[in-house]
């Protein structure tokens, strides 16, 4: 429990981060924050002196923080979060289950460059891409066209746009409730 997704507000509501819970309740124990939705779990039963503690869902920071625009660096975290953990040829989620061969096979992400290193393509971000280890085996020192294999999508830089629309992704997926802070 302490591991889940906590969605984390500005004090103008506007969504900043999602951090674990175990970092949210230290900013609640400090007084840096305050609960807005709770998963309904009590993490601290509290006594005379100190109140009951929910597990949190969604917390606001109680003083305005700047947010600056930040600049996307090229990293492999980066390009599976801007693929949303998507195999980018097959659609393949990282760490579900498929079948390879009668056997199954958990699958796992790589970077592909969409332009082979070997003709010349180097780590752009219009040129790296999350790739499952079998599609890139089936690539192989090939373009995606000559292997007659389809992006499912063009890959361009992180955006501040875009990291907004992750950050969206990532807290409905976690949990509903975080649905009216993400001007869904």
């Amino acid at each position: 429990m302490i591991n889940k997704a906590v969605l984390v507000l500005n004090a103008s509501y506007e969504p900043v981060s999602i951090c674990r819970a175990k970092n949210a309740l230290k900013l609640l124990v400090k007084g840096a924050a305050v609960t807005e939705e709770d998963y309904g779990v009590e993490v601290y039963p509290g006594n005379g002196h100190h109140p009951v503690i929910l597990l949190p869902c969604v917390i606001r920071l109680r003083n305005y923080k700047k947010i600056p625009i930040r600049i996307s660096i090229l990293t492999r975290p980066n390009i599976y979060a801007r693929d949303r953990y998507l195999c980018q040829y097959c659609g393949a989620k990282e760490g579900s289950t498929r079948v390879i061969n009668g056997k199954p096979v958990i699958v796992r992400l790589t970077l592909d460059h969409v332009l082979p290193e070997s003709r010349g393509g180097g780590f752009w971000w219009d040129n790296l891409v999350a790739c499952c280890v079998q599609c890139n085996r089936n690539k192989g020192d090939r373009t995606p066209e000559e292997a007659g294999m389809k992006l499912l999508h063009t890959p361009g830089r992180l955006t501040l746009h875009t990291s907004r629309y992750l950050l969206r992704l990532v807290g409905l997926e976690e949990d509903s409730r975080c649905a009216k802070y993400l001007y869904c």
